[in-house]
C-alpha cells in the first residue's frame, strides 16, 4: 500500500463528483458534479472557488482548441461560456448525441494527443446495457463500442497506442489498440477489481502505469502497462470517481469524490464524502490535451 496521504482542499459536498482536470495555461482545476448539476472551478490550492448550475447532468468539462470549454448534458456535447459573477454560464449546443435515448446520460471524457475526444453514455438507472463508448474528431461523433451499463474513465497510453476504458458494473478495465486513425481494435481484458468497489474514472502517467479510481473501495489503484497492480491510495472516503494529474511539475494529483449511495451512518462517518482532493505522486502524469474543433 502506498503511503500517499490525500487531503481534501475543497469540502464542496459534490453528491457525485467527476470530471477533474487540470487547466496548466490557467492554473485551475475543474470539476463537475453530475448529479449536484454543477460545474466547479478553483485555483491550484483550493482557494478562489467558482461554481456554476447547469441545466442538466453535467458529466465532463474540458478544453477545446478555440480556447473555450466544452462539457457533456444528457443529449449531447455543449459550449460552455462563464457569463460573469453575477450570473450563470451559458450552455450552447455543439453536437446532439442520444437525444433518442431518453433513459441514457453520459459520464467519462477524456481528450487524446490528436485533440478526439472519448466519452461514453451509460444507463442513468444503472440496469440496461445500453451505454455506447463514442469519439467526437471535431466534427463527427462515431460509436466505437457498445453493450455497457456503465462506462467510464476513457484513458490514452503515452505512445498513444493503446486506449482504456473501463466497464465498471463488470468491475473490468478493457485495453484496445488504438490506431493513428483512431480506430479501435483488439479489446482485450487489462485489469479486473477483485477487492471491494468498482472501477470508475482513471488516468495515466507518464511511465504508462494506469490509475484507476475505485467507486466504493475506499482507493486508487494503480497498475503496470501489463495489468499487474503495483500499488494502491487509501482515501478517508469510499466512493472515489476520478483523478487528473496536476502543478507545475504534473505531479499534483487531483481527485473527486461521491455522496451518492451513501445511507445517513455512512455520511456521518465520512465526513470528507464529496470534497476535492489531493495529493503528491512520484512519477509525473501527462498534460491535459484540448478539444479539436472544427467549424
Amino acid at each position: 500500500m502506498s503511503k500517499l496521504t490525500p487531503t481534501p482542499i475543497w469540502e464542496v459536498q459534490a453528491t457525485l463528483g467527476e470530471g477533474v482536470l487540470w487547466d496548466a495555461a490557467n492554473r485551475q482545476v475543474w470539476f463537475v458534479d453530475i448529479k449536484g448539476r454543477r460545474v466547479h472551478r478553483c485555483a491550484a490550492d483550493g482557494s478562489e472557488r467558482r461554481s456554476w448550475n447547469a441545466p442538466g447532468q453535467v458529466s465532463f468539462i474540458l478544453p477545446a482548441s478555440d480556447g473555450g470549454m466544452v462539457c457533456s448534458l444528457e443529449d449531447g456535447l455543449y459550449r460552455f461560456a462563464d457569463k460573469g459573477e453575477q450570473a450563470d454560464a451559458e450552455f450552447t449546443p455543439l453536437a446532439k448525441v442520444e437525444a433518442d435515448r431518453p433513459g441514457n446520460r453520459f459520464n467519462d471524457g477524456h481528450v487524446d494527443a490528436h485533440g478526439r475526444l472519448w466519452f461514453g453514455s451509460m444507463d442513468d438507472g444503472e440496469k440496461q446495457p445500453s451505454g455506447v463508448l463514442y469519439r467526437f474528431d471535431g466534427a463527427a461523433v462515431r460509436a466505437m463500442d457498445d453493450g455497457y451499463i456503465i462506462t467510464n474513465g476513457p484513458a490514452v497510453s503515452p505512445d498513444g497506442r493503446t486506449l482504456y476504458h473501463t466497464d465498471t458494473l463488470d468491475k473490468r478495465v478493457y485495453a484496445f489498440d488504438l490506431a493513428p486513425d483512431g480506430s479501435l481494435s483488439n479489446k482485450r481484458l487489462f485489469a479486473e477489481i477483485t477487492e471491494g468497489g468498482h472501477p470508475d474514472g482513471m488516468a495515466v502517467d507518464c511511465n504508462g502505469h494506469v490509475w484507476v479510481a475505485v467507486f466504493r473501495g475506499w482507493r486508487i489503484e494503480r497498475y503496470d502497462a501489463a495489468g499487474a497492480k503495483l500499488d494502491e491510495i487509501r482515501f478517508p472516503c469510499s466512493n472515489i470517481t476520478k483523478l487528473a494529474f496536476g502543478g507545475e511539475d504534473l505531479r499534483t494529483v487531483y481527485a473527486t469524490t461521491a455522496r451518492k449511495g451513501l445511507s445517513a451512518d455512512e455520511l456521518a462517518a465520512q465526513p470528507l464524502a464529496g470534497a476535492l482532493f489531493t495529493f503528491r505522486a512520484e512519477t509525473p502524469g501527462l498534460p491535459q490535451h484540448a478539444m479539436r474543433i472544427e467549424e
